[in-house]
């Protein structure tokens, strides 16, 4: 089985996201796609929504999608996960003979900080998502999904523009949002 990995906090999930996985879909030969939202990034102390409302807010945007599934492996965790932990549990979970792992070209900076990165590097292929704003000479190793929406959770965490959310959850952002400072 051929599959991709997204992993990442998805807090809250933006239309970037599903641009991703739309790209993906398209541009990858893959049987399977799995989102895997983080309990907590590593590189973080806080998550905004709680680990289990963004579980839902993903299963919910991408319930038709016949190619994806939303992994709770880390959630379930429930302390920070490595990617190269999450990736090996996978790996032997669906017998894999290839998988794509993907990130934000915003990644590719801190890329050299992650838990056995050199590891994960043997047992995937990178592929990087295009962002502008974040061109690194970096991304010309690997493998490019071009997608170029400049928008980011941190921003939205900052300022919740609900046009940068998906039709299918923009009520509960309303909802989860309201009362809570930015």
């Amino acid at each position: 089985m051929r599959i991709a990995i997204f992993g990442g906090s998805f807090d809250p999930i933006h239309i970037a996201h599903v641009a991703i996985v739309e790209t993906a879909l398209k541009q990858l030969d893959i049987d399977k796609l799995i989102i895997v939202p983080t309990y907590l990034n590593p590189f973080k102390n806080s998550f905004y929504f709680e680990p289990k409302t963004r579980f839902e807010l993903l299963k919910k945007v991408f319930h038709k999608f016949k190619k994806v599934e939303i992994s709770d492996y880390e959630i379930n965790q429930e302390k920070v996960c490595y990617s190269f932990d999450t990736v090996s549990y996978l790996k032997n979970l669906y017998q894999t003979s290839k998988i794509y792992f993907i990130l934000g070209e915003d990644n590719l900076e801190s890329l050299n900080k992650w838990y056995k990165i050199e590891d994960l590097k043997k047992i995937t292929e990178f592929v990087v998502v295009t962002r502008k704003g974040f061109e690194s000479n970096e991304a010309k190793k690997f493998k490019i999904l071009d997608v170029n929406i400049n928008i980011s959770s941190s921003s939205l965490r900052e300022q919740i523009d609900i046009k940068y959310i998906p039709s299918e959850i923009k009520n509960d952002i309303l909802n989860l949002t309201k009362g809570k400072s930015f």
